[in-house]
């Protein structure tokens, strides 16, 4: 593969290009190579950046033009999904079972794409960064049985969401929806959804132009990360619970 882009460094804390020097076509590549060392994922999220690449191509990082942004109080639940919710048994809870998420979002169909870029160096990657408490999960369990979520990184007051997933219908939608209550309540007031599509516009996501982004990125990142397992700051909640509290 030619990329006409310039390639980072053996050194983790080496700095990326400048975000407004990423290409046009495809929107937002900025640059290839590099590690997924938790320096350099870190340094990567602080200025609005994130990899994503297929397995056998060499890591590539983007910030596209068009950012895909939920507001912590504009997350929106169908009627039809809260109703199914107030009598639903699921129960929503955050870093119990991390590697489980990341491993059924790695092997969750996508219409249109063949195999998933959540490879296992990648998997092994944010599991080092969850280690470390910087990456987090949302779990929607069905008594014992995992049956969505979805996974991402905080940045100060900024989480940045990598990548979500469904076993039963709706899961991922209630995992979203109750890791943005807790968020507004903890001082979030985003949600980085990277890029958008058809089910993240029926979320509410918003679709923010890159200076903006980094306005917003710029203020957040300074502000302490919430460090360490979110596991007893979020609890256990009820899907009924979020129906209730949820936005409409």
């Amino acid at each position: 593969m030619t990329l006409r882009i310039p390639s980072l460094s053996a050194d983790p804390d080496a700095p990326f290009p400048p975000v407004a020097l990423a290409l046009d076509e495809p929107d937002g590549l900025l640059a290839f190579g590099g590690d997924l060392s938790p320096a350099r994922l870190l340094g990567a999220y602080r200025q609005g950046i994130f990899p994503w690449y297929s397995e056998g191509e060499p890591i590539l990082w983007w910030s596209p033009s068009r950012r895909a942004v939920f507001r912590t109080d504009g997350v929106h639940l169908s009627r039809r999904l809260r109703r199914e919710l107030r009598r639903s048994a699921w129960t929503i809870r955050a870093d119990s079972a991390f590697a489980a998420v990341v491993s059924a979002c790695a092997n969750a169909p996508r219409p249109g794409q063949a195999g998933t870029w959540i490879s296992p160096d990648m998997q092994r990657a944010y599991l080092r960064m969850h280690q470390l408490g910087h990456a987090h999960s949302i779990e929607v369990f069905d008594g014992s049985l995992l049956v969505g979520g979805l996974y991402g990184v905080a940045v100060g007051r900024l989480f940045c969401g990598e990548s979500m997933c469904s076993m039963q219908s709706g899961a991922s939608s209630a995992a979203l929806g109750a890791l943005a209550l807790h968020l507004r309540a903890w001082g979030f007031p985003l949600i980085d959804a990277q890029v958008p599509n058809a089910h993240t516009r029926m979320l509410g996501v918003e679709t923010w132009t890159r200076p903006a982004f980094m306005d917003a990125l710029q203020v957040l990142r300074e502000t302490p990360d919430l460090q360490g397992s979110w596991r007893e700051r979020f609890g256990e909640m009820p899907a009924a619970q979020l129906a209730a509290q949820a936005p409409t």
